[in-house]
């Protein structure tokens, strides 16, 4: 799952980065080969969708990261209840292995 979120970032961030390189910070660009005639859809609409395509892309990214670490933080847990129970299984083995071990010490101490 964290391999597909991070695929999915990479892929947005490509595409903002686009975006970005399409814009022009004067007011060219992309936008600027639509300033002559029809102005309904010209250069002010271009730079608009621009603008708020960029803006979204900049959310998803942030998002797609918060959801990732916060997975990676749930899987993180996990492992160490895994980790923590096999401690103690194996404290719990290594007990009962040590008990005779304090029998026989305690009876060679007592002769």
């Amino acid at each position: 799952m964290t391999i597909l979120l991070s695929i999915l970032i990479f892929i947005a961030a490509i595409l903002l980065i686009l975006l970005v390189l399409v814009q022009n910070s004067k007011g060219g660009g992309l936008a600027a080969g639509f300033s002559s005639g029809n102005q309904v859809m010209g250069a002010p609409r271009t730079a608009d969708f621009l603008e708020k395509a960029s803006w979204t892309l900049a959310a998803v990214i942030v998002l797609l990261s918060i959801f990732t670490v916060g997975l990676q933080i749930g899987q993180n847990k996990q492992h160490e209840a895994i980790d923590e129970d096999a401690i103690e299984q194996t404290a719990e083995e290594g007990a009962a292995e040590d008990a005779p071990a304090a029998d026989f010490q305690k009876e060679a101490a007592e002769k």
